[in-house]
């Protein structure tokens, strides 16, 4: 009796909770991971790391992106929103802060994310009273997700970054050339290596030339007092023909003297004695004629011809060549050592300034490695920029939500389970 009376209590219990049931309906959407965009890794190295191309998609990149789905901030975002909190204006107080974190607890606990097994899809779902709301929210969940997956893998500002470095270093090329220029245009010095080394050849040449004339100035002082010790030596004439004679013409005149003097005797004589003076005077001239014509006889003309000695000829020649090409010589040897001096100290210059132009073109070049350096990484990021404007990223929306049209769980289900219960 007591069982009869109770149960149409318990009974009508059962059915008013039934009658209390709101059905939920259930929104769904699916996010596939991919590999279709490989972006080069920036950085600020002209040689990045190696990356290793991997067209799978591992675990652990559905883990992360599943992480990233159920981040708190991502989710505040899909609550402000969408109103999830209940509070339409932007007040930041005490009670708005705690409705806020309530909605985002609330809205965690609604959503459902897991990775669907051997597969790159992502399964996300929502339940909710409010058909379009379940649907609403999984698309600013999608929304929010896409935004938050560009902003974590694809960091903003690099190309203003490598922009403003371009700048820079496109500036510090210009003014290293500038500088080249005008080291050029100063010094006229086009290469001071090749200049330098084609000095140090021709110092060299002239070096050799200089020792070569001295050497061959020596040989020829040696050669050139040989040749005066020897002409010392010789005789410069030398007699060709020897030939003896009389004086036939002074033998005439003597005899002729002679006969006068004999003829003017014998008239002295018709007048005066042998002893007067003039007679005496005669006779000494008589035996100095006779005398002279006597010696003239004994002593007979040698007529010596003479000639210049062909040796001597030959030694005064190599002697006055050898001098001359002493002269020569000493000229020779002269100018090429002071050519040589001048080339070496030319060479000497032409290093100095191959030391600073070495260190212009250096700087000239670091710049210029930097400046190519920069412009590659600001064309990677530029294309990187692109690609993110362009919606191009390694996650896509396999499944969009759509508004559900039947609730998560069938209301005559619902009743025949109430009423087994009851």
């Amino acid at each position: 009796h007591r069982d009869l009376h109770s149960f149409p209590t318990r009974r009508s219990s059962d059915l008013a909770v039934s009658g209390l049931w709101v059905p939920k309906y259930e929104a769904q959407m699916k996010i596939m991971a991919l590999r279709e965009r490989s972006d080069a890794m920036v950085s600020s190295s002209a040689n990045p790391p190696v990356q290793f191309s991997n067209d799978e998609v591992s675990e652990e990149d559905l883990n992360s992106e599943v992480e990233l789905l159920n981040s708190d901030d991502l989710l505040r975002k899909v609550v402000l929103a969408m109103g999830l909190d209940g509070q339409s204006g932007s007040s930041t107080d005490g009670s708005s802060a705690l409705r806020i974190a309530t909605a985002v607890r609330n809205l965690a606990s609604g959503l459902k994310i897991e990775p669907i097994l051997k597969t790159n899809v992502i399964s996300v779902s929502y339940q909710a009273r409010d058909p379009e709301m379940a649907a609403k929210v999984l698309k600013a969940l999608a929304a929010a997700y896409m935004e938050k997956h560009l902003e974590v893998h694809h960091p903003s500002g690099e190309l203003r970054f490598f922009d403003q470095q371009t700048e820079q270093y496109k500036q510090g090329l210009n003014q290293a050339q500038e500088k080249l220029t005008d080291f050029t245009k100063g010094t006229g010095v086009v290469s001071a290596e090749l200049e330098r080394d084609s000095a140090l050849h021709q110092a060299d040449d002239f070096d050799s030339t200089a020792r070569q004339a001295k050497t061959t100035l020596l040989e020829t002082e040696q050669r050139v007092h040989a040749l005066q010790g020897e002409l010392q030596s010789i005789e410069p004439r030398m007699t060709t023909v020897v030939r003896d004679s009389d004086n036939p013409l002074l033998l005439e005149q003597l005899k002729s003297t002679l006969l006068n003097l004999e003829l003017k005797r014998t008239e002295l004589l018709t007048k005066y004695e042998p002893t007067y003076r003039l007679v005496q005077e005669v006779d000494q001239q008589i035996a100095d004629a006779k005398a002279a014509i006597s010696a003239e006889e004994s002593k007979p003309i040698r007529d010596q011809t003479t000639d210049q000695n062909p040796d001597y000829l030959w030694v005064q020649a190599e002697l006055t060549k050898a001098q001359a090409d002493l002269s020569g010589l000493k000229e020779r040897a002269a100018a090429a050592a002071s050519v040589a001096a001048n080339y070496h100290e030319e060479a000497q210059r032409l290093g100095q300034n191959e030391i600073v132009q070495g260190n212009l073109l250096t700087a000239a070049k670091t710049q210029e490695a930097n400046y190519l350096l920069y412009v590659q990484k600001r064309e990677e990021a530029r294309i990187s920029d692109a690609l993110d404007q362009r919606g191009i990223l390694n996650v896509s929306l396999a499944e969009q939500p759509v508004v559900p049209a039947l609730p998560k769980r069938s209301p005559l289900a619902v009743a025949l389970l109430t009423l087994l219960l009851a």
